[in-house]
């Protein structure tokens, strides 16, 4: 119906006159590639894409042979321009989906071509939309009642949350099949004919080793934070659910970082794909405060309530440990703070209520643990606090992630004790940062 997708998608500067033609897509940045940026044909059919980083894809001198042609220009930066059925995009304006993100940009039109995609991007960029959009298109052009979509996802929260966008725009039915949560439900799901599956690696190879569910109809795989799910050891799991798929498929794969076992398994199972880069994927958002506060480990709390007192906004504050995370909590709540805490020691219903809460405004504090944010996608927190130095710089773009999301501005503040000293300097070193930095004197912060 729409052909197959033909266009060069070039930098701002790159021409001012464009024409876009369905057929096949090559794109090449010659700059920083930015939603709205100019499409226009090319006749060779190489598909490379590298999107908010200088680097050529090839045919550089036909692409620069279009400028000055004289066609008009086609701006690409809403969901109304993809080539997609009028339903979805119906579906996208009810639910006010209007203007595309650059990793949308990026990922979506390889995607609808069938193409296999390995995307880079911060977190809070709109990755979701742009793999669940070329599984719907794909999926609603048949009404048989079998998966043919898998999504695997490191947690429980974030399969949730994706599967709630799910509902959104589809009419379809879905399956979530997670760990924590009754098996019943879920298996249930799957056998009155769930036609996409969210899930986690850990019980979805849990249900094909005991032969509950089968995989022999998927045709679109997306692999969905895949570092965070190789950190949490399921490479494994992983391996063996790919086993149980039919070896010609779709995959889409998205991840913070390429490197070690991310390239590993990009090379395993993708072929020749589609490969879409925004901007620095270890580095904060430039629309996110960073600060740092020389503090004492016993005076953290008297700061965290400083800021509390100082600042609008709700807070989103990174713990280490589990029992950390019910600590301050706790003692926040006994302050008087509407705070409550996410972590591995409390159960799948408490964990939702407290996101929920947060979520909803009822708890203006949520302390978490690195793992359990992971699921965590809540537009408006004004500000992050790293309560205890994360131990990786890839964890620190994770947390302060969290907010300045969908171009907002946002805070993000580290406390750093006297024995973290190091800790920070490695990762101002690993993203090439400076913070602005305070000395905490009796809780209150003075400029150093």
């Amino acid at each position: 119906m729409y052909g197959r997708c033909k266009a060069l998608l070039q930098s701002r500067n790159a021409v001012n006159n464009a024409r876009l033609d369905f057929s096949s897509l090559k794109a090449e940045a010659d700059g920083d590639l930015r939603v709205g940026a100019r499409v226009s044909a090319a006749s060779q059919t190489g598909f490379h894409w590298i999107a908010g980083r200088t680097k050529p894809c090839g045919d550089e001198q036909h692409s620069r042979s279009q400028q000055g042609t004289g066609n008009k220009g086609f701006i690409l930066d809403e969901f109304s321009a993809l080539p997609i059925s009028a339903a979805l995009k119906q579906r996208l304006a009810k639910a006010n989906f209007i203007t595309l993100t650059p990793v949308q940009v990026g990922a979506i039109p390889p995607a609808l071509e069938g193409r296999d995609v390995l995307a880079t991007a911060q977190t809070g960029t709109g990755k979701t939309l742009s793999f669940l959009i070329p599984i719907i298109e794909q999926l609603q052009k048949s009404q048989a009642k079998v998966a043919h979509a898998l999504i695997l996802l490191p947690t429980r929260e974030l399969a949730m949350q994706v599967q709630q966008a799910c509902a959104q725009l589809i009419s379809f039915p879905t399956a979530l099949v997670v760990g924590g949560m009754a098996e019943g439900p879920q298996l249930d799901a799957i056998r009155r004919g769930a036609r996409l599956i969210v899930a986690t690696p850990g019980r979805l190879e849990d249900f094909l080793g005991r032969k509950l569910v089968k995989l022999n109809q998927i045709e679109i795989l997306v692999l969905d934070e895949v570092d965070r799910m190789l950190d949490m050891g399921f490479k494994p799991s992983i391996r063996r659910i790919v086993a149980a798929i039919p070896p010609v498929h779709q995959t889409l794969c998205y991840s913070a970082t390429l490197e070690g076992a991310v390239r590993e398994v990009a090379g395993d199972y993708l072929r020749n794909p589609v490969r879409v880069e925004i901007g620095s994927v270890l580095k904060p958002a430039e629309n996110v405060k960073l600060q740092t506060f020389e503090v004492s480990a016993d005076r953290k709390l008297p700061l965290l309530e400083h800021l509390l007192r100082s600042e609008d906004g709700s807070f989103l504050v990174f713990v280490r440990t589990k029992h950390g995370a019910e600590r301050v909590a706790k003692k926040l709540a006994h302050a008087g703070w509407k705070a409550t805490s996410i972590h591995g020691d409390r159960s799948q219903s408490q964990r939702n209520a407290a996101l929920r809460s947060f979520a909803q405004g009822g708890h203006r504090v949520l302390v978490a643990t690195d793992v359990a944010a992971r699921g965590i996608d809540v537009d408006h927190v004004a500000h992050v606090v790293n309560y205890d130095m994360p131990k990786v710089a890839e964890d620190f773009v994770h947390r302060v992630g969290r907010t300045g999301r969908a171009s907002r501005s946002g805070v993000a503040s580290t406390f750093a004790s006297p024995e973290e000293k190091g800790d920070l300097r490695k990762i101002e070193r690993a993203l090439r940062i400076n913070m602005q930095r305070f000395r905490v004197k009796d809780a209150l912060p003075l400029a150093v």
